[in-house]
């Protein structure tokens, strides 16, 4: 790494803080950490060196690699933590973890005082937990000025995370930059014939095309070097098994296909990383954006990219979040070349074309800003800044998508009123799994069994696969042993165990009485999601099912769950097409439970109410056991005058005041007060659709207890319920204020239409002989609004609109007359309208 002695110039002069921007391949994640380190011995300061890698396998290699060049043994003076595993020492100077593991020590140890150094590597990624790392070290280094801060970054963000953490004096962190040191690399695009994405996300034939790419493109570089291994990257474990799966009955005699994805052991993880020994073959690693940073594979002088990536998105309408397949940004598109060209000339071979390159987004999307920010939210909320409030952060989280998280937070106890984690809380964020998962597991071990609860919670939070989307099937295959992320889920579920026995002991006693052994898994999953608990949905096919949140979800065709009454779903993503059957979600894990079970899991999902609808004009009400949105029974009753009341006044609230109709008399009426209220405001009343809801009982008890009596519709009428709401003594100067009638020159008394809710003029039509002679426009409610003239012919037309009558007769009448005279010559058209006498009269006099 070239720019090494700049950053220990820096580091030597005291300043706490650095940004390193140096594209992947130069070295920064082995040089750094030992520069760090000896400067920080060398300045007499106790502690290690901790550095940040988002993935486990990342953290491992690295620590591995850096102990290699140390000549030391792994857990000497280098060494890592992982989630389950852990190799240091009391010798450790260099210490590798995953942002996950560093959050929690955060927690524990807020003032970080076995480190003098962190690095964060890698935070152009913009990870959730990397980037609540930047914010809340950025608070630690407030306290800690001998805390040493250095943000590494492959792009060229570095000034925004310059000024993010800051230097010393309060100006921006110094950056040191780095040139690349990538080898010439070829680019060449051989995109499919079928498209890579459909409505149910990636398509068949274009793994087959990316598996049949790379295949002929490692023949072709092991036919020029043998030395040449290959790297391919899909986007998901599945597709990482499928495109392996047809490279090893494609690829060249000899070549090994190996796979590289999250849910796969240590051991295999670790394998494909590896460097290959002398006379080994040459191979293909299959792998998800897990090997795009962070990490070099030896080896590898070809990339095949389909341009894909998984992220996490979240849906609010349907309470559903998870990953969904997107075009990977262009910036992770060069990531993934650049390991071509780290340790000499290189291909990358992308298998979609050119302008689909260009449509791609320039970065990746922030995690905060597409993820569920639940597990974030309660560290936030252990941290002492409840939704991020006052964090350093690179990204604001989401208003919305944070309050959602703290209203979850807060139905499981983990959080008080004022957003500060409580002692539940606190208990849950030291297991290492979501919110939710964690709270089902402390409160389900009880019922269900530490084991099984332990098993499930494991599970599901190990984005293992379900076949068929059955979650009890998963568990029984991972128990007998010999499927890939087995021996991790077994130490996952190990240690998760251990942590019921440890805090279980801490937390109140709950109700003890056990699941039957069948439902034990599916109470453990409706316990953490009880707004996924699902119902099969009658006559719509045995694999449809309606959730407690209202979201209509499907099964996958053949799954063995098709059939089953009631389910507890732990993974429900947006698809449609047939895995969705009709719904346009499909489950992707659930497993089974008893109506009984199911209910003993819902918590205030499970509820009774009445509910009325005004059919036919009288009130129909029933009473509904509910769980959530699923109907357990629905019976017709005839509520007691209480219930009655609130019963309709709910049907209103969903129906609107329309189905009670008003009355010629009461519409009038609650048009004069809507433009009282607009003019005058208080005390006149507010009658807007919205506020007379809002106080029912004000002006509307006597016809809500008639009508939750059972009268009919029609026998009520609003004008005077409306007249209950006038203020007094004002209301006698109503008349006066906003008159129902205008008098008019020739004696006419005329309606006024007054406009809906006060938005608008009120209007008076009326034939233009009988306001000859009106020089004033009336103006109502105390002079402030003048009235709209509609002056009609005597075919009771309008010949002309206005609320000036004296510029009318000065001028706009002329042409009137002109026009109207010969078509209506029995009605006076008079030259002088001023002195003209206003008649009501069809016929002129002769």
């Amino acid at each position: 790494m070239q720019s090494l002695p700049a950053l220990a110039e820096v580091l030597a002069k005291g300043a706490g803080t650095a940004v390193v921007q140096a594209p992947p391949g130069t070295g920064k994640t082995t040089m750094v950490p030992p520069l760090a380190a000896n400067i920080v011995a060398a300045a007499g300061r106790r502690g290690k060196v901790i550095v940040t890698q988002p993935r486990r396998v990342a953290a491992r290699s690295a620590a591995r690699r850096l102990a290699a060049l140390d000549g030391s043994a792994v857990g000497e003076r280098v060494g890592y933590t992982v989630r389950g595993e852990s190799r240091t020492g009391a010798g450790t100077m260099v210490e590798f973890v995953t942002p996950g593991i560093l959050l929690r020590r955060l927690l524990a140890d807020p003032g970080l005082e076995s480190a003098a150094a962190v690095i964060l590597d890698e935070v152009h990624e913009r990870g959730l937990e990397t980037d609540l790392l930047m914010g809340m070290l950025t608070e630690v280094r407030q306290l800690r000025d001998d805390l040493t801060l250095i943000a590494m970054s492959a792009t060229l963000d570095a000034q925004r995370f310059a000024a993010l953490i800051g230097g010393d004096g309060g100006d921006p962190a110094p950056v040191i930059g780095c040139p690349s040191a990538l080898y010439p690399l070829a680019v060449s695009w051989q995109p499919a014939a079928a498209p890579r994405l459909d409505e149910r996300g990636i398509t068949r034939s274009f793994l087959d095309h990316v598996a049949d790419t790379a295949a002929r493109a490692h023949a072709e570089a092991v036919a020029a070097d043998p030395q040449v291994d290959a790297l391919v990257f899909v986007p998901g474990a599945r597709e990482v098994a499928h495109v392996a799966s047809r490279l090893r009955s494609r690829a060249g005699r000899g070549t090994e296909v190996l796979e590289l994805h999250g849910s796969i052991g240590a051991a295999e993880q670790d394998r494909a990383v590896s460097g290959r020994a002398p006379g080994e073959p040459a191979r293909i690693i299959v792998s998800t954006s897990l090997a795009e940073s962070s990490l070099t594979v030896p080896g590898v002088r070809l990339v095949v990219d389909s341009g894909l990536a998984r992220e996490p998105r979240r849906d609010a309408a349907r309470g559903m979040s998870g990953l969904v397949t997107v075009s990977c940004s262009r910036a992770s598109a060069e990531q993934r070349a650049g390991r071509a060209a780290r340790q000499g000339p290189g291909r990358v071979v992308r298998c979609y074309d050119d302008r689909a390159y260009g449509a791609a987004p320039a970065h990746q999307t922030p995690e905060i800003a597409v993820a569920d920010l639940t597990a974030a939210a309660l560290l936030l909320a252990c941290w002492g800044a409840p939704g991020g409030v006052g964090l350093a952060l690179p990204d604001a989280p989401p208003q919305a998508a944070m309050q959602e998280a703290m209203a979850t937070l807060k139905t499981l106890g983990a959080v008080d009123g004022g957003g500060h984690a409580t002692s539940m809380g606190k208990v849950l964020a030291r297991v290492p799994a979501d919110p939710r998962l964690a709270r089902a597991l402390l409160d389900g071990a009880g019922r269900a069994g530490a084991r099984t609860a332990a098993e499930t919670v494991a599970a599901v939070s190990g984005d293992l696969r379900a076949p068929g989307a059955d979650l009890t099937r998963l568990l029984g295959t991972l128990r007998t042993g010999g499927i890939p992320g087995e021996r991790r889920w077994a130490e996952d579920v190990r240690r998760l165990e251990q942590l019921v026995r440890r805090e279980g002991a801490r937390l109140p006693a709950g109700g003890n009485e056990p699941v039957p052994a069948a439902d034990a898994v599916g109470f453990t999953v409706a316990l953490a999601f009880p707004e996924r608990i699902a119902r099969r949905v009658p006559g719509a096919g045995p694999e449809r099912y309606l959730l407690a949140s209202g979201t209509r979800a499907g099964l996958p065709a053949g799954s063995p769950l098709t059939g089953q009454e009631w389910i507890a779903v732990a993974d429900v993503a947006r698809a449609e097409g047939r895995d969705a059957a009709g719904t346009g979600a499909v489950i992707r894990a659930a497993a089974p439970l008893s109506r009984e079970s199911a209910e003993a899991a819902s918590g205030p999902l499970l509820e009774e109410t009445l509910t009325a609808e005004l059919r036919g004009g009288k009130v129909a009400a029933r009473r509904e056991y509910r769980l959530g949105a699923i109907v357990l029974s629905s019976t017709p009753v005839r509520p007691a005058a209480a219930e009655g009341r609130h019963a309709v006044a709910a049907a209103l609230a969903r129906q609107g005041l329309g189905i009670l109709g008003f009355s010629a008399a009461a519409d009038t009426l609650r048009r004069r007060l809507a433009l009282l209220h607009r003019e005058l405001g208080e005390p006149w009343p507010d009658v807007s659709d919205q506020a007379l809801l809002a106080r029912l009982e004000d002006w509307l008890a006597p016809e809500l207890e008639l009508l939750a009596g059972g009268a009919a519709v029609s026998g009520i009428d609003l004008n005077d319920p409306l007249r209950r709401l006038l203020p007094w003594p004002e209301a006698s100067r109503l008349a006066e204020l906003v008159p129902e009638r205008l008098e008019v020159p020739s004696g006419s008394r005329v309606r006024i239409d007054y406009p809906e809710y006060g938005d608008g003029r009120p209007v008076v039509a009326v034939k233009l002989q009988e306001c000859f002679g009106w020089a004033e426009t009336p103006r109502l409610v105390q002079g402030r609004v003048p009235v709209l003239f509609h002056l009609l012919s005597p075919a009771g037309r309008p010949l002309a609109v206005t609320d000036d009558l004296a510029s009318f007769w000065s001028g706009p009448y002329a042409q009137v007359r002109a026009e109207m005279r010969g078509r209506y010559p029995k009605h006076p058209w008079p030259q002088d309208p001023w002195s003209a006498r206003a008649t009501a009269r069809t016929k002129a006099r002769m």
